[in-house]
């Protein structure tokens, strides 16, 4: 961690280092690439906000490296109000710029915790008739799922502490942080 950082102070302790991530991203790119290795029309990223922009941005990047044809796009989706935990109703903040009909769609989504957010979503997006709809997870909390979604390809399992960095943030804060650390319990205790 950088030494006098405000947000640093805030991370107890860090669980996956900066270099992890990155490895770890290649390794997903590979995987992707290699089971869409000539599928017609390339890729079709959808990228979930906010959280997941930062894997987004590396993803992309990464899986450029090894071939596939690729595009973006991006959703923005809520289930969460102001709380900690998912409520399962879901409410679509911002929609596909495009059909998405026919294409091979593999959603990049930060972290899957109870599941309900993303198995609304991959329903959603099944219902406009792409060729395939799969999910690539950075991180996942194996011990808070309440249902079972098919993710096909995933980083790194997580504790259920409360984890920020990388994406993930408390009250908007923390996600610009290059690795992923447990939030003090102090901090989240007096919001």
């Amino acid at each position: 961690m950088a030494e006098g950082s405000g947000r640093d102070a805030d991370i107890e302790r860090v669980i996956i280092t900066e270099e992890q991530i990155r490895q770890k991203i290649d390794e997903l790119a590979k995987q992707v690439s290699a089971d869409h290795a000539g599928a017609e029309g390339g890729i079709l990223l959808v990228c979930v906000l906010k959280g997941a922009v930062m894997f987004m941005a590396d993803f992309a990047r990464a899986l450029g490296r090894y071939g596939p044809q690729l595009e973006m796009e991006f959703m923005a989706i809520s289930s969460y109000g102001q709380g900690t935990t998912s409520s399962g109703v879901v409410r679509i903040l911002k929609d596909l710029d495009r059909d998405i009909t026919g294409r091979h769609v593999v959603i990049v989504e930060d972290i899957v915790d109870s599941g309900l957010t993303l198995s609304w979503l991959m329903k959603y997006l099944q219902s406009r008739s792409p060729a395939s709809v799969e999910v690539v997870a950075l991180f996942r909390k194996p011990d808070a799922i309440k249902v079972q979604v098919p993710t096909k390809y995933v980083g790194f399992d997580m504790p259920t502490e409360f984890v920020v960095g990388y994406g993930l943030d408390f009250a908007e804060r923390y996600r610009e942080l290059p690795y992923v650390g447990v939030l003090k319990p102090e901090v989240y205790a007096r919001s």
